[in-house]
This record gives C-alpha cells, sequence and structure tokens, in this order.
C-alpha cells in the first residue's frame, strides 16, 4: 500500500504520537458503501496489525482488512481530523 499524506496530516499524527488507526464505517444503503475512519488511538478490543508503508507514520488496520492500493491522509480543519481515502475515493464498496 502507497502512503500519499498531506505535510499538515502527518505532522498531526506524529504530535499525536505517530500512529493512525483505520476502521470502516457500518455503512449505509444496505450496507454496500462504507467509509474509511482513522483514529490517533486504538479504539475497543479489535485486532490491528501493522500495514508496511513508507514514512514517518505507524498505520493500523483490522486483521484482514483488504487494503487500497493508495491510502490518502488530508488534515481537515474543523472539526482538526485526519481523512482517509481509499484509492481517492472518500467511500469504499
Amino acid at each position: 500500500m502507497r502512503l500519499v499524506a498531506d505535510p499538515e496530516a502527518v505532522e498531526f499524527v506524529r504530535a499525536q504520537g505517530g500512529r493512525l488507526f483505520l476502521t470502516m464505517s457500518r455503512g449505509c444503503c444496505a450496507g454496500g458503501v462504507r467509509w474509511l475512519e482513522t483514529s490517533t488511538t486504538r479504539k475497543g478490543r479489535r485486532r490491528f496489525e501493522r500495514v508496511p508503508v513508507e514514512g514517518e507514520l505507524e498505520v493500523y488496520a483490522p486483521a484482514g482488512m483488504r487494503l487500497p492500493d493508495d491510502l490518502e491522509l488530508r488534515l481537515r480543519r474543523f472539526p482538526r481530523r485526519v481523512e482517509a481515502y481509499w484509492d481517492g475515493c472518500a467511500w469504499v464498496l
């Protein structure tokens, strides 16, 4: 997986400890459409695996999650958080 992150997103994650956890939303539209969600802290008891990416960040995804070719990270200003895009899309089918 190739990580494409804007410098602001990288700095934000580094300031929070350097780890980014990915999860999928519960979905809508009969479960067909999902969004990537991010957090700088591990949530719940879910088992995460470290995703091999080049760069300064540690990226973790739920065990067994299918990964995109490209993961894009951008910092959203209000509310301040990292948004993730799966191969350039905000949603995943």
